[in-house]
């Protein structure tokens, strides 16, 4: 039997190559891909997802989460995008991806985009720019987006439950599922900051107000005060109400995400989970403190790492005619 330590060098060596392969990929990125075969794709992407925002600007918080994840199950290959087939169930009838929300916008892009450049554009890349226009939109930063991804052909529920990060998870489930997934610590806490946008289902957190350890206690972690206002909106057993992650500024792409969960007012435990270990605090701390005086920059450059996640590119895969079907 393998000892504890052989298993644990398998694991690094193990990531390493994983790590490797993703960066292989991520190099037949390039910014302007399109240039060439589809000149007007990423005017075509911008222009029609501000039509969407402008009437409804809380969709740039679901579409920031649609790419993300997107990018956790089988990399950012346009996977959570396919609907489920008669002998397959696919992601986006996984739990964590039936809140889900933006495919609208997915198609109504690729439509527009298939008008003027068919078979071009590929779903992934497609969601990667809107991504990336939406939350430019409700001020956020902006970000260049290498493009170039081709689309998956494959979209397994299963896989979903297995490689997305739960609300519920600790410091240590989190950091091992970004390191696993080539991003780093300060990627993860980061990335967090996208819950500045946003809502949240009271399932999410109910066990935080009322049932923490089975005892019908409350978390320690959360503040009381902030406790009894969610209680006043979330009551027991609550899986239709939603709240907003980032109350009074919900809407807005800004830095308080990180005030909030200085003050222990983090959403969810994984929110919460930041002020565990000293990396991650550290960043939450230094944000509250100056303002979110690095945040948009330290987005931006997370968000380019993540798009870089396992893509498919050259001759895999295939560029899908719709988003939700395979070829």
């Amino acid at each position: 039997m393998a000892t504890p330590k052989l298993l644990s060098v398998f694991f690094l060596h193990l990531v390493a190559m994983l790590v490797f392969l993703d960066l292989a990929n991520a190099q037949g990125l390039q910014l302007g891909f399109y240039k060439k075969t589809c000149p007007n794709a990423e005017a075509i992407v911008r222009k029609t997802t501000a039509q969407y925002i402008s009437r409804a600007p809380t969709l740039a918080a679901s579409l920031l989460r649609l790419h993300f994840h997107d990018c956790f199950v089988r990399g950012c290959e346009g996977s959570v995008l396919l609907n489920s087939t008669k002998n397959n169930q696919a992601e986006k009838v996984a739990f964590p991806n039936l809140s889900l929300r933006g495919y609208q916008v997915i198609d109504g892009v690729k439509s527009a985009v298939e008008k003027v450049c068919p078979g071009v554009v590929s779903c992934a890349d497609i969601l990667a720019l809107v991504a990336r226009d939406a939350v430019l939109m409700i001020k956020g930063p902006f970000w260049e987006v290498p493009t170039g991804r081709r689309d998956g052909r494959v979209s397994n529920a299963n896989e979903a439950l297995t490689n997305l990060p739960p609300p519920f998870a600790n410091i240590t489930q989190l950091k091992a599922m970004f390191l696993g997934k080539g991003l780093s610590v300060k990627d993860l806490v980061v990335l967090s900051g996208g819950h500045t946008i946003g809502i949240s289902h009271c399932s999410s957190f109910s066990n935080r107000l009322y049932n923490f350890t089975g005892k019908g206690d409350t978390d320690p972690k959360m503040d009381s005060k902030y406790i009894v206002n969610l209680k006043s909106k979330c009551k027991p057993g609550d899986v239709s109400t939603t709240v907003e992650m980032d109350p009074g500024s919900f809407k807005t792409f800004d830095e308080d995400y990180y005030t909030l969960v200085a003050k222990r007012r983090g959403l969810l435990e994984s929110d919460a989970a930041l002020l565990d270990d000293s990396e991650t605090k550290a960043y939450v701390k230094l944000q509250m403190a100056t303002y979110g005086s690095t945040f948009l920059k330290d987005f931006s450059e997370s968000m380019v790492n993540m798009g870089k996640m396992q893509v498919l590119t050259g001759m895999a895969g295939e560029i899908r005619k719709h988003c939700a079907l395979v070829n």
